[in-house]
């Protein structure tokens, strides 16, 4: 482990130009400061490669392209979803093809009837009568009739074949078997993509900037192969920087001069994640998580293609229910993380994980902070505050997080009357500390112990704090009376107050540089961090709810309070359950506007509140049922999904029966040759609502490693639901 990962790990501080997570500092620059010098590069990796650090072994195989041939790929504009990346638009569907079998053997029995019947003409078994034209052109039978009567064979000839290839299909089979032969030699010819007319491998934007020197640098690196597809996002997110603020462009130049593939680094010094699990297009920021099924039911640009999430898609924020073992953490949450991770060492996101202790998504070298609740080695803890100064917002996430899961027993049906009692009790304290209560101290103060009580109020008197004393007084004066929420707020806090999670809460404010945990603040988010927290589910699986509560109430908080929205920030929760309240949901709304998204994932809805349920399935914009849900929850996401107006074709056959002898031979030639008897259809159209998908199909039918998802984007595109093979 070198010294800057084990500097970051044991809380040293971070390269220069970047506070430490929880701090109060200004942003770093556009453009960090290099390292001193660059880092050695390492072999290029697959798909798409990476010549960055740190050089660990990866879960793909080393067979992708070059990163110049994987820039020279067609990623044409599509439905939203779709994997663009060699995307190839597939033929509109054709209801009247006919199968390849039954297409074959009807060319092979009609053209051995033709042969039949040629051979019976040919050798006379069927009579001389085909041979009359001819021989009342050419009575005489000399070198005239010699010369015509080819011809004539042959003319006849054709007229058998066109007649048994029109009833064989012989120009459907041709047609196919070329298209399938061209197809073949597709495959088989090389790979290399042919180079657009604008060569992005020469960064064409930079030379348009005023910048060729810098553009033909980076060009150096990408032929030479030390640049992987993180640096190049990671240089093009600095240049749109540059070309928002024209001071920044002399430092970008001095930068990429100096150090090429790795200038403007992140501030970890990393360049790449230890392994990778997915197929990322970081040029698009999308991530791939499965195929769409090929089958009737998917529209037609989704069937076969892959199915991608990207910003634009996941700033909706996303929802995915479905038993365990189904996939949702291994092939959604992991390459989701994974992916936002990547964007993070590009300078593009900023991403947050809770999960529960050993549900590794991702190694711990992939996150600039790990915070571990209740495990003594974290380096980091938990500001119980959010990093905030005002007493009405920090009480406000706070109380969301105490007693967000009871707002139906609540005053009000919600959590404000207890932000306020909150507030009537630590906005006097920071008023006389200077900083919030940490959580043995607010306990005392929720149990109305007398003399933490009177402490309070005398200091607050000797500072001459009129206005926090009637705060106080408020307070006091609820104490007692229906309605009072401090019992509640008291019981809830005391599962905080444990040894376990002793010195984890201590405020910002406070012992920052005391004894205890480093305290983390989600103010943070305005930097590219990557942030992992471990929720002690196993032990204190109550106090992880309210963990869970209060990092979603802080994230809705604090993104929307970002003075820097450049940056998309996303909140990973895996395991949702009993962290959606009413507010919560006002706050995963607001995200949209925020530049910022969540994903939340759940065993079934039945973690959630009942009256909750169907909003929350109208607040997030992307939706995924996993194979295995019941039919109860099946029926909210049924209900959601609604109805398509389909048509539907009801087609009745009669067979035809004739008393004409050559009527009946023609039928008969027919039925040889397409293997089915001569018939009439009477084909009724009709135009009706059906369910895109009904509970019971969704319930029954899903087949193991499926899901149905539906996405939408920030400017409001919607796709249908699409039956989707995951991890593929």
């Amino acid at each position: 482990m070198d010294s800057s990962r084990r500097e970051r790990e044991t809380g040293g501080t971070y390269a220069a130009g970047t506070p430490r997570p929880g701090s109060a500092a200004v942003p770093p620059p556009a453009i960090p400061p290099p390292a001193s010098a660059p880092p050695p590069a390492a072999p290029p990796h697959a798909w798409p490669p990476s010549s960055g650090q740190p050089s660990m072994p990866r879960q793909v195989p080393d067979t992708g392209p070059s990163l110049a041939d994987w820039l020279r790929m067609p990623r044409p504009e599509t439905e939203p979803g779709i994997w663009r990346c060699g995307y190839e638009r597939r033929p509109p569907a054709d209801p009247d093809r006919i199968p390849a079998r039954q297409l074959l053997s009807g060319a092979v029995v009609s053209f051995l009837i033709g042969w039949l019947i040629w051979s019976l003409l040919w050798n006379g078994y069927l009579g001389t009568y085909w041979l009359w034209p001819l021989y009342a052109l050419t009575p005489d039978k000399g070198p005239v009739f010699s010369l015509a009567s080819w011809p004539y064979f042959g003319l006849i000839l054709t007229g058998i074949a066109v007649v048994f290839g029109r009833v064989g299909h012989w120009q459907e089979v041709w047609r196919r078997g070329a298209a399938r032969l061209a197809r073949r030699r597709r495959r088989t010819a090389p790979s290399a993509p042919v180079a657009p007319v604008v060569d992005p491998v020469g960064w064409p934007e930079l030379r348009a900037g005023g910048a060729p020197e810098v553009a033909e640098r980076l060009a150096a690196e990408i032929r030479n192969g030390r640049m992987s597809d993180v640096d190049h996002a990671r240089i093009t997110r600095a240049w749109h920087s540059v070309r928002a603020r024209v001071g920044r462009l002399p430092a970008f130049t001095e930068s990429v001069l100096r150090d090429g593939a790795a200038a403007c680094a992140h501030p970890s010094g990393d360049r790449d994640l230890p392994l990778r699990a997915a197929r990322h297009d970081l040029s698009l920021r999308q991530v791939r998580i499965g195929t769409a099924a090929d089958v009737e039911r998917n529209p037609d640009d989704y069937r076969g293609a892959g199915l991608a999430l990207d910003p634009s898609l996941l700033g909706t924020s996303a929802l995915a229910v479905g038993p365990p073992g189904s996939g949702k953490s291994t092939r959604l949450v992991r390459p989701v993380v994974e992916s936002l991770c990547l964007q993070a060492l590009a300078g593009q996101a900023a991403v947050v994980v809770v999960t529960a202790a050993g549900a590794r998504l991702a190694p711990d070298d992939a996150f600039d902070v790990v915070v571990r609740l209740g495990r003594p080695e974290s380096v980091y803890g938990l500001d119980l505050y959010g990093g905030s100064a005002d007493p009405d917002e920090a009480a406000g996430m706070l109380a969301e997080a105490l007693v967000g899961d009871l707002a139906e027993t609540l005053p009000g049906g919600d959590s404000r009357r207890a932000a306020t009692a909150l507030a009537q009790l630590i906005g006097p304290y920071r008023a006389v500390h200077g900083r919030f209560p940490d959580v043995p101290e607010l306990r005392e103060l929720l149990d109305g112990a007398p003399a933490a009580l009177r402490a309070l109020r005398g200091a607050l008197e000797g500072a001459d704090l009129h206005s926090q004393i009637r705060e106080l007084d408020a307070y006091e004066r609820q104490t007692g009376r229906s309605g009072d929420t401090a019992p509640l707020l008291a019981d809830r806090i005391a599962l905080l107050d444990r040894p376990t999670f002793a010195d984890f809460f201590v405020p910002w404010s406070g012992r920052a540089t005391g004894a205890g945990h480093r305290p983390f603040s989600l103010r943070t988010l305005e930097h590219p961090l990557r942030v992992r927290i471990d929720l002690p589910e196993r032990g204190h699986a109550e106090a992880s709810r309210i963990f869970a509560r209060l990092v979603l109430a802080q994230f809705t908080e604090c993104v929307a309070a970002r003075a820097d929205q450049s940056l998309f920030a996303c909140l990973v929760l895996d395991d949702a359950a009993q962290t959606v309240t009413p507010q919560a949901l006002r706050g995963i709304q607001s995200l949209r506007s925020g530049h910022a998204g969540a994903l939340l994932t759940l065993r079934a809805l039945d973690e959630v509140p009942g009256a909750l349920r169907g909003p929350l399935l109208g607040a997030v914009g992307c939706r995924m049922v996993c194979a295995g849900v019941t039919p109860w929850d099946a029926e909210h996401f049924a209900e959601v999904w609604g109805t398509e107006w389909v048509q539907t074709r009801d087609v009745t056959n009669r067979e035809l029966v004739s008393d004409e002898p050559l009527t009946r031979l023609m039928h008969a030639v027919r039925r040889l040759a397409t293997g089915r008897y001569v018939s009439a259809e009477s084909v009724t159209v009709r135009t009706v609502q059906r369910e895109r998908w009904s509970a019971s199909d969704l319930a029954n039918e899903l087949p193991p490693g499926h899901a149905v998802l539906s996405l939408t984007t920030v400017r409001g595109e919607r796709t249908p639901p699409v039956l989707t093979r995951l991890g593929e």
